[in-house]
């Protein structure tokens, strides 16, 4: 999934609301927006009770499961909805969640019968059957939605989905309600991960009020997980969940989660350090201070009394993004320059104290350590760049310069600013001359969407655990995340094919090819490996936040 923080608390994206906790104890209502204040009132939440978890977040893009395109909507999404499966950290693979059991596959392949647990409800007590199922991923394929789907790619392997999602048909055939507890998939082709595919939170079943009023589902989303919302979306301000009392699962042990939505990282450690909030994202230049004062996490992702801060390693890349639309970056040399003269190292150790990885591509080395992945360009040689850049037909002049103008686009809700000023650095000493320009998130979202952008940032974290996750949406062509609109026929045709090979050591393989050949282009320009930086308050006896930075507050526990 798109990641939109540079030090963000969960997984993937401000004013802090004074006062304490928002309440937890209203019952569950009847429809989308069902009693709710508008969102954006100003209202402060009331007070909460001890049993709360309060957990910053930056202002989200989207919280609505069918748009859970970055990290801070998934946060929401991951503890209001359930889908059928769920990645199971210790076994390595998808188990189920509303499935009751696994999928039967068919012979091909192709088809994919998915038994839902009986008795499951919604927030609103609407049962959670199969059409359900099919209702919540029609609309994340569907073109129809006010704002279209920027995760719909995940669905595009099953049967009729580029007639659905191009609006030639309001029928998507390859979804079926066989019965209420019966939840038929058929592929358009073998699937080996697609398992891992029904893990993503987008994938989530929707109550008939979703569509029935989609503006206030947007706000206020009804789900059937293991918390729900007590009000509308309080934009810039907070976000309210409290257990809800007919989980089909196990019962949460918190009785809810405030979300308290910060201006940026700084802001909410300082509100962290007052005691306001219990999770929060630690800023650049203090994680070794931060381990001194409240101790290291033994696992790297579960935060207990004294062994607070969490550093474990993401299924995550950091990467640069170069426009479609700048004629300058349209030089695979031009890109392959820039990617030389950016001092990786110098970045983690100055900004992360070391805790994280340079990039040596776009695969992470916690999802497939092979050297195979490497790009040859992923490295600091200057020189190389310089020659790179005279090949380009940009040679230096008598001062240095090379008249390439470059400008760094960013979102300024997060610490990208010393990033990319390191990165402004290391391309002025080669001769670039570099610009900078930041917008908040949703509108940095619609410029990358529009190509209005020079050289752009982004992140990606694995929205499920799997090589192709890194391939196929940053690099298929026109796939939604595609935004320097990278496109190779013989790599596209190359990942699909891949994803047919059932032996999971043969499937890996073809990918490590796929990466190499992709690297020689140098579509986008990786620069760091995430690893997390946050820190827990003694407040929490345990809580896990996952390597997709992902937020287990059904398991959560408070001391």
């Amino acid at each position: 999934m798109a990641d939109t923080k540079f030090s963000q608390p969960v997984m993937g994206r401000r004013t802090f609301v004074g006062g304490a906790l928002a309440t937890s104890a209203l019952a569950a209502l009847a429809g989308c927006g069902g009693g709710g204040d508008k969102a954006g009132s100003g209202d402060t939440a009331a007070p909460a009770g001890d049993n709360v978890m309060s957990f910053y977040l930056s202002e989200p893009a989207f919280i609505d499961p069918y748009n859970a395109q970055e990290n801070q909507g998934t946060a929401v999404v991951v503890a209001v909805f359930d889908g059928l499966m769920e990645w199971d950290w210790d076994k390595g693979s998808a188990v189920p969640a509303c499935a009751a059991e696994a999928p039967t596959v068919s012979e091909d392949g192709r088809v994919y019968t998915f038994k839902l647990r009986e008795g499951m409800k919604f927030h609103n007590g609407d049962p959670v059957d199969a059409e359900s199922f099919v209702r919540g991923w029609k609309r994340v394929a569907s073109p129809d939605m006010d704002t279209p789907s920027d995760i719909c790619y995940h669905l595009a392997p099953v049967a009729g989905y580029a007639e659905f999602n191009a609006g030639e048909t309001d029928e998507f055939t390859g979804l079926k309600a066989v019965d209420d507890l019966t939840f038929e998939v058929t592929l358009t082709d073998p699937m080996a991960d697609f398992p891992a595919v029904c893990c993503h939170p987008g994938l989530a079943p929707v109550p008939q009020c979703a569509i029935d009023d989609p503006k206030s589902f947007l706000e206020k989303p009804i789900g059937n997980g293991p918390f729900m919302m007590t009000d509308a979306w309080k934009h810039n301000q907070y976000i309210d969940l409290a257990k809800f009392d007919d989980y089909y699962g196990d019962a949460p042990k918190i009785d809810g989660v405030y979300m308290s939505i910060q201006k940026d990282p700084q802001t909410a450690f300082n509100e962290f350090q007052a005691g306001s909030i219990d999770f929060a994202a630690i800023p650049s230049g203090k994680i070794k201070e931060t381990v001194e004062k409240y101790g290291e996490s033994e696992d790297g992702f579960t935060s207990t009394p004294g062994k607070q801060v969490l550093l474990g390693t993401e299924l995550s890349t950091y990467f640069l993004i170069p426009s479609p639309n700048d004629p300058v970056l349209a030089d695979s040399k031009v890109r392959r320059a820039v990617s030389l003269a950016i001092n990786r190292q110098n970045i983690v150790d100055t900004l992360f104290e070391g805790s994280r990885m340079p990039a040596t591509s776009i695969m992470p080395t916690s999802i497939d350590d092979s050297e195979e992945n490497v790009w040859e360009d992923c490295r600091y040689d200057p020189e190389a760049a310089g020659k790179l850049l005279d090949e380009a037909g940009y040679p230096a002049d008598a001062s240095g310069k090379r008249g390439v103008e470059i400008t760094l686009n960013y979102n300024s809700d997060g610490d990208h600013g010393d990033l990319m000023s390191a990165v402004q650095l290391d391309l002025e000493a080669v001769g670039i001359t570099v610009t900078q320009a930041s917008v908040e998130w949703a509108t940095y979202l619609t410029q990358l969407s529009d190509g209005d952008f020079s050289l752009g940032r982004l992140g990606w974290t694995a929205d499920y655990p799997t090589m192709d996750n890194f391939l196929y949406p940053n690099f298929f062509t026109g796939a939604d995340n595609n935004y320097e609109e990278y496109s190779n026929p013989e790599m596209d045709q190359a990942m699909l094919d891949a994803r047919q090979i059932q032996d999971d050591e043969e499937r890996k393989a073809a990918c490590r090819k796929i990466c190499a050949t992709i690297g020689k282009d140098m579509p986008v320009i990786p620069i760091m490996f995430y690893a997390h930086n946050y820190v827990g308050s003694e407040r929490l006896k345990s809580f896990m936040y996952d390597a997709q930075t992902k937020p287990w507050f059904q398991t959560a526990e408070l001391a």
